[in-house]
């Protein structure tokens, strides 16, 4: 009988040894339970602001279509914004100097752009939702109109201003901004300026052994790209970058 009680008592000693780690396995459940839930809340809400940027991009995408109607400029939608492409003569041979026929036709896309539905959120009550969401989760709409110029592949000739197509390429591409920033009489931040001089052709004229078909193809690649973009950026990571 007395084993048997020294039995009872220790299975009652391990028992309650062991009781701390049910506890413990209960809280860890729920809290594992509990940002299960905050990740698929978190998901739900990037998923909704994903779908209504989409929206604004491609009512803006239709206010560009309706407004640019050029040969030389063609507007696409892609998955990530607009692209906007000029090609032809918009700069001087070797130069960086626009052509002033074209100073017209930069004004006008500046002040699409600046009256676009993507610029004038705060105005348009059908896009309050968007920034009531932006705003709950403490980040800001980022809009970005990057400029993106490209030249063909001759080489310059010793006297150009330009050392080679790249510093060329850049030069335009900021040269447009500054131009299209004038007209649109917006702030610098949404700007940018690249330049990938010969290196990103939308045709390969290596092959290409007619001259007149080589010319046309130098044409096309020769271009500028505007790109206008819209994403979330958290407040706090735009704090930090001003406090450096």
């Amino acid at each position: 009988m007395a084993q048997i009680r020294k039995e009872l008592s220790l299975d009652e000693r391990k028992a309650k040894a062991t009781a701390w780690a049910l506890t413990f396995a209960d809280v860890v459940t729920l809290l594992l339970t509990f940002f299960v839930l905050l990740l698929v809340m978190l998901n739900d809400a990037e998923k909704r602001l994903s779908i209504l940027i989409d929206k604004l991009l491609d009512e803006t995408y239709e206010e560009m279509t309706q407004g640019l109607s050029y040969e030389n400029i063609e507007v696409e939608r892609e998955t990530k914004g607009i692209k906007i492409t000029i090609t032809g003569n918009l700069f001087k041979s070797t130069s960086s100097e626009i052509e002033p026929v074209y100073y017209s036709v930069v004004h006008e896309i500046g002040q699409i752009i600046s009256e676009s539905a993507l610029m004038n959120l705060k105005d348009r009550k059908e896009h309050q939702q968007l920034l009531k969401i932006v705003d709950q989760q403490n980040a800001i709409l980022n809009v970005e109109i990057r400029c993106e110029g490209h030249t063909d592949d001759a080489k310059l000739p010793p006297n150009a201003d330009y050392p080679s197509n790249w510093e060329l390429s850049s030069a335009r591409s900021l040269n447009l901004v500054r131009l299209m920033n004038k007209h649109a009489g917006m702030s610098e931040k949404y700007f940018s300026a690249l330049g990938y001089g010969e290196f990103r052709p939308v045709v390969d004229v290596s092959d290409i052994e007619n001259f007149k078909d080589k010319q046309k193809a130098r044409a096309k690649n020769r271009r500028v790209e505007i790109y206008l973009d819209a994403f979330i950026k958290q407040k706090v990571e735009i704090e930090k970058k001003v406090n450096i």
